[in-house]
């Protein structure tokens, strides 16, 4: 079936609706729902973090980009890893709650293996220190993701290699940005990590609440896990 043609309006609803979805089953049917229509209804929101994720991961890895194992956590259809090969990387693993979303990931023929899963709800079916890059783009923000997830990403991650996460920077995001920046530089206290590049962007993506008009912002953040 054919994507329906959309409108901002219509695409603002439909995130605002999304916070609504509390428990882990409503937020995966509501993905799955949206699946069809989420790559042009992204496009809409001028939604810029694939791309700018991409770029700064790009400008920091020094190794061998094809033979680079990329983890693209809470992968969606694919935004990420579409923007990631345009750099050169070429071996991906999608892991997403949203078993509909996968289905499009699975059609864009990017990723080696793509598997299920709530990242935060349950274990990660994949191998802890396995991976040279580590991506979650759009996941880690209130109502989303828990802050605390931020460290099972360095689990998967080998040592030297790289985390990229992002997150907005909207008023109704501030707590939950700081909370990040908290653990983050408690892990960096623990030599768990230590930080590469934070990228603080004016222009993320449209805002769709009443309190936000034009433009909201949002960080990438790229880490490298410590030899340990």
């Amino acid at each position: 079936m054919a994507a329906v043609s959309n409108t901002f309006e219509n695409v603002k609803a439909t995130i605002l609706s999304a916070h609504e979805n509390t428990t882990a089953e409503s937020k995966v049917n509501f993905y799955n729902s949206w699946a069809e229509n989420y790559d042009q209804d992204i496009a809409l929101l001028e939604y810029r973090a694939p791309s700018l994720a991409a770029n700064s991961m790009s400008s920091h890895f020094s190794g061998d980009r094809e033979a680079a194992v990329v983890l693209d956590l809470a992968c969606g259809t694919g935004l990420v890893a579409r923007q990631m090969k345009r750099h050169g990387f070429g071996h991906f693993v999608g892991i997403d709650g949203s078993e509909a979303m996968l289905n499009v990931a699975r059609e864009s023929g990017l990723y080696q293996d793509l598997k299920q899963s709530m990242l935060g709800d349950e274990p990660l079916p994949v191998q802890m220190g396995l991976f040279d890059v580590v991506v979650i783009v759009g996941a880690m923000s209130v109502g989303q993701v828990p802050v605390g997830v931020v460290r099972e990403l360095f689990k998967f991650t080998k040592p030297g290699g790289l985390v990229c996460m992002t997150t907005r920077s909207n008023h109704a995001n501030l707590e939950y940005k700081a909370a990040l920046e908290h653990e983050l530089k408690q892990m960096q206290d623990e030599g768990l990590c230590t930080c590469v590049e934070v990228t603080e962007v004016k222009d993320w993506e449209r805002g769709v609440s009443e309190q936000e008009d034009g433009y909201i912002s949002g960080a990438v953040y790229i880490y490298k896990k410590l030899q340990f």
